[in-house]
């Protein structure tokens, strides 16, 4: 009897793994757009949502949020790896040769036969919004009396910058790409899915993935066009 490890790493059980930590991910990003979208509401309502995601349960949460976020991200980052690049490649001498729908279960696309270059783009993104924003490019945070960092004033100067913009929107193009495929997959690799509700999924997942990327485009436009760095610190009463 195989392992638990050895099955685990199977061929069946790698598209398990990539499926599960997809569908965590595409849960992160979904909170973390509606989290961003703060940013439409003003520095008080941005900088309050960041302080508390920081200082609840004594700041406990956001550090075990992000240490699982990091595993889940690694994890599905590895496995889809190995399966694009190994197991297919195992299977077969050469790649396809038309990039089309082969029908049934396949659903092969733009999307599907650019996932690991749309997943390369999206880890460079992630490095990058990591050091930027959370880091601060390697510069500490201004904060109030209060200890509540000015994060809207980081955000809009680096979208003032057109070089981090227009990557922004490349990155997030691609993560509709991404996305378009990713969330119909998961379920079929997870085996929740089949021929008949397939072509629902793939719908779901179009309109889906057209919504977050337009949702992460229109904030850098928007705070490129109109954000105001010298905003005052964001939680009413702050200095």
């Amino acid at each position: 009897m195989a392992s638990f490890g050895s099955a685990l790493w199977s061929s069946v059980g790698k598209k398990v793994i990539t499926g599960l930590t997809g569908l965590a991910l595409i849960g992160f990003v979904l909170v973390h757009l509606i989290g961003n979208l703060t940013l439409f509401i003003g520095p008080h309502a941005f900088n309050g949502y960041a302080h508390f995601l920081e200082t609840a349960v004594h700041g406990g949460l956001i550090y075990a949020f992000e240490i699982f976020i990091f595993i889940v991200f690694v994890f599905h980052m590895v496995s889809a790896i190995t399966v694009a690049w190994t197991d297919k490649r195992k299977g077969r001498d050469t790649g396809y040769k038309y990039a089309k729908n082969a029908g049934g279960k396949s659903r092969k696309s733009f999307s599907s036969v650019t996932m690991i270059y749309t997943g390369a783009v999206l880890i460079f993104f992630v490095i990058a919004h990591i050091y930027l924003f959370k880091f601060n490019g390697g510069n500490p945070h201004e904060e109030d009396a209060e200890g509540v960092k000015n994060l809207y004033k980081v955000v809009v100067t680096v979208f003032k910058g057109p070089g981090f913009t227009i990557f922004t929107v490349v990155a997030m193009t691609l993560l509709g790409f991404h996305l378009r495929h990713g969330f119909w997959s998961a379920f079929q690799s997870l085996g929740w899915a089949n021929d008949r509700y397939l072509p629902v999924l793939e719908k779901i997942a179009l309109v889906f993935a057209v919504l977050l990327a337009i949702g992460f485009i229109v904030i850098p436009i928007f705070l490129y066009l109109s954000g105001d760095p010298s905003a005052a610190q964001a939680l009413p009463g702050g200095h």
